[in-house]
């Protein structure tokens, strides 16, 4: 067993992929007087910082009823992609295996624990995220292989791009709280949340946030990993 399921993980892998997870909804319309949120996320000295999840919560009303939700979590090359995700609360997640080699995904994170024992050339069953929080997710193969997911109640979310910008696009007219998470993130000083109305049309945020060192949540994939790390 690997030193990665003995402990639970703490550490985060940096993906560059795709950035943004697939939402598979069952309709899509646009709300009059919709407009969207923009949001830019740097460090301290203005550098971009990727892999930021930006939500938005009404701070009035109820957001619309959630329909049948799905997102993808793929696994390519011995990675997952993308690196970091967000779903909203009754999403079913599932694992598509691209690699010729099994993996074995799991989480024992608190929000969600599960566990995909090892599988390739098939399709493993949709995992359903019923609670708010953050979830990392590992292989029990391939411990450089890290994910993460911040599930959310509202359904206004999006993930910073690698030039640290997130869209909310088509948010209802409204007074929202907007906050920003990263699984790097220093938990002091407190990142603030803004609030903000799109009443008034478009807005642009700006968030600084602070990162913990790069070796406590990023995790580089072996030079060797082709020929070294595999299951058959």
């Amino acid at each position: 067993m690997s030193k990665l399921r003995r402990e639970r993980p703490a550490m985060h892998r940096m993906c560059c992929g795709l950035g943004s997870i697939l939402l598979i909804l069952t309709s899509t319309w646009k709300e009059p007087g919709a407009a969207a949120i923009v949001a830019n996320v740097v460090d301290d000295i203005g550098a971009a910082i990727a892999h930021t999840v930006v939500y938005a919560d009404p701070k009035s009303g109820t957001a619309p009823a959630l329909g049948v939700e799905q997102a993808i979590i793929d696994q390519v090359d011995k990675l997952f992609t993308p690196f970091v995700s967000a779903v909203r609360v009754g999403t079913r997640v599932i694992f598509p295996n691209q690699d010729n080699i099994k993996h074995h995904v799991y989480s024992f994170s608190r929000p969600k624990q599960f566990e995909l024992p090892l599988y390739a050339g098939r399709a493993a069953p949709p995992v359903l995220f019923d609670k708010e929080g953050a979830i990392v997710m590992g292989c029990n193969i391939h411990d450089w292989m890290l994910a993460h997911v911040l599930v959310v109640k509202t359904p206004y979310f999006s993930v910073t791009d690698k030039n640290g910008q997130a869209h909310l696009n088509n948010v209802p007219s409204g007074d929202y709280t907007v906050r920003v998470w990263h699984p790097g993130m220093k938990r002091k000083p407190k990142t603030k949340p803004q609030t903000v109305s799109t009443s008034a049309g478009n807005q642009e945020l700006i968030f600084t946030i602070r990162l913990k060192a790069k070796r406590k949540w990023w995790r580089d994939k072996p030079y060797d990993a082709k020929i070294k790390y595999y299951a058959k």
